[in-house]
């Protein structure tokens, strides 16, 4: 396979004569405990204005800013225990070509001219003529692919009609003393409605959008809404290697009303991934835990870190990691790995019950480590090392 190209924004970059070099501030890099390579780092510029930085041996690494004040570059690699030193430049820009395109009710993320991943906004089409409508959602990812094309998700499958990819809902509930079940949504208690999209972005480190939902209960003698949800998708620049890329969900949920939403104790719901159709069976998925675990029935209700699903898919292994930030509620969160089917979920509520209160965001935080071939267990304790204990940057 050959080396992906990166996503379209680094494809190009224009570099101006620059001006007074001298003055321009340093930024200094720590690796910090953990050997680093392709890593996502972060750093305040504060009221310097950084387009570009530049290495010791001259090698120019674009910078991408952000709204928050923060701005962010792909390093390249760095020992455990090193520093590095960066010159910032003030002039100059890369040249953008949009990562993010919409395309009827769905956004795709490119690569060049491959799609990665596609995001359904509004609700699409049903698949085949028995399924209800009210099936139908919006506000997930599917179909999602590995950089050789092998598609990973599922949607509408047979046997779980209302998975969706990767996609966020609630199972046993209790509000305002009903109960709605925003996942299971053929019983017709709940839903989750696409809101909108209110932004796409692109840039060097990453590109992505932030999309809004609603989830509904349908047992009130009207609808009522009774989330508010935000999601920030964020996706990196693939691995030059062609290992891999990766993409992150920010999910924060709030009350739609001075009610909580009561999640007793449960053994699935919240981010939930569906693996291609072709994994259906006991035998056709495979797990990985970080914590060595690859028996699907041993694993299920343990805690890990990163979880791997992989399977064929044309004859060649495919998978994806899915990775949880040590500061979601009750991290490493409990898992559910089903028995015979390709499915998988971090379930906070599998280890009590639990409550989303007004006035307090309830936020979920995930990254998505998407591969060829089996997966790698050295690579992914790096990647989840650079997620969890992120590079130290500051301008000096």
């Amino acid at each position: 396979m050959k080396s992906p190209a990166f996503l379209p924004v680094l494809a190009a970059f224009s570099l101006l004569p620059w001006a007074s070099r001298a003055a321009n501030p340093t930024l200094l890099v720590e690796a910090g405990d953990f050997p680093r390579e392709r890593a996502i780092v972060s750093f305040s510029p504060g009221d310097a204005k950084v387009h570009f930085l530049k290495d010791k041996n001259g090698n120019i690494l674009p910078v991408q800013p952000e709204q928050s004040g923060k701005a962010w570059f792909v390093l390249p690699a760095l020992g455990k225990g090193e520093t590095a030193t960066f010159e910032t430049l003030n002039e100059g820009s890369w040249l953008s070509v949009p990562g993010i395109k919409k395309d009827g009710k769905k956004y795709a993320f490119k690569n060049a001219s491959q799609t990665l991943m596609e995001f359904q906004a509004e609700p699409g089409e049903l698949p085949r003529e028995d399924i209800k409508p009210l099936y139908l959602r919006g506000g997930y990812l599917h179909p999602i692919r590995t950089l050789s094309g092998k598609t990973v998700t599922d949607d509408f499958p047979p046997n779980h009609i209302h998975h969706r990819g990767v996609w966020a809902s609630w199972t046993k509930t209790e509000f305002e003393g009903r109960h709605p079940d925003f996942w299971n949504v053929g019983d017709g208690k709940g839903k989750v409605e696409f809101v909108s999209v209110d932004k796409t972005f692109d840039g060097p480190a990453f590109n992505g959008l932030v999309s809004k939902q609603r989830y509904v209960d349908l047992t009130a003698p009207e609808p009522k809404t009774a989330l508010n949800e935000t999601w920030e998708v964020r996706a990196y620049p693939p691995d030059p290697k062609g290992r891999f890329w990766m993409f992150d969900i920010t999910a924060v949920q709030e009350c739609a009303t001075s009610k909580p939403l009561k999640l007793p104790e449960y053994r699935y719901g919240g981010i939930g991934f569906r693996g291609n159709r072709a994994w259906n069976g006991k035998d056709n998925t495979q797990f990985l835990t970080s914590e060595g675990e690859t028996d699907r029935i041993k694993g299920q209700g343990t805690h890990a870190r990163w979880c791997d699903i992989s399977g064929l898919v044309d004859g060649e292994r495919a998978g994806i990691t899915i990775m949880c930030h040590p500061e979601n509620f009750r991290a490493p969160q409990p898992m559910r790995l089903h028995p015979d089917e390709p499915f998988f979920n971090y379930a906070p509520q599998e280890a009590g019950p639990m409550e989303i209160t007004p006035g307090k965001p309830y936020v979920m935080r995930y990254r998505f480590v998407v591969h060829d071939a089996a997966p790698d267990k050295e690579l992914l304790e790096r990647l989840w090392n650079d997620y969890a204990h992120p590079v130290a940057a500051k301008l000096q």
